[in-house]
């Protein structure tokens, strides 16, 4: 539910997350750690409104996405370039309309987000009953398929109340 109060604690521990990804980006200097402390509190404040409470992302099942994703999108890469750079690409770009297993909200924006960095497939469209809208570059593939195999692993990768918001 959107507004819902984090615990103390756990507004901390996102702070502190937010705050050590800003040191990564900007360094230690007392100047950018002024700006990295802005940007920490800010952002564990719209992490409060935005992320539910119990939600989160399972850390045993960080390290397969992480692998399943980089293979996903280096298959789909060579895919692409080696249809790029044949003398008639063999393309029949187009959309098509699949049925989301997620719920409406973050995760199904999340995981529309990341299908997007994939080549080969973008989900441009959500219609609240579920329906995604993606264009792919050949519909001779099992895009639906293919959509429902990322969305099976996404959901792997939550925990808590996977889709509130």
């Amino acid at each position: 539910m959107m507004g819902t109060m984090l615990p103390p604690r756990a507004l901390l521990l996102r702070g502190a997350g937010f705050l050590a990804f800003c040191a990564i980006l900007m360094g230690l200097a007392p100047a950018d750690l002024a700006v990295g402390l802005a940007a920490a509190a800010v952002a564990s404040w719209v992490s409060a409104l935005l992320w539910p409470p119990g939600g989160g992302v399972s850390l045993l099942a960080l390290p397969r996405f992480l692998a399943r994703f980089l293979a996903q999108s280096v298959i789909a890469g060579v895919d692409v370039a080696r249809r790029a750079f044949t003398g008639r690409p063999a393309l029949r770009p187009g959309f098509i309309a699949c049925r989301s297993s997620l719920p409406g909200g973050m995760a199904r924006e999340a995981s529309c987000t990341l299908m997007g960095l994939q080549p080969g497939k973008l989900p441009v469209a959500a219609d609240a009953d579920g329906t995604l809208h993606v264009h792919c570059l050949d519909l001779g593939q099992p895009v639906a398929a293919q959509i429902a195999a990322d969305e099976a692993a996404f959901r792997r990768l939550l925990r808590g109340e996977a889709g509130d918001g």
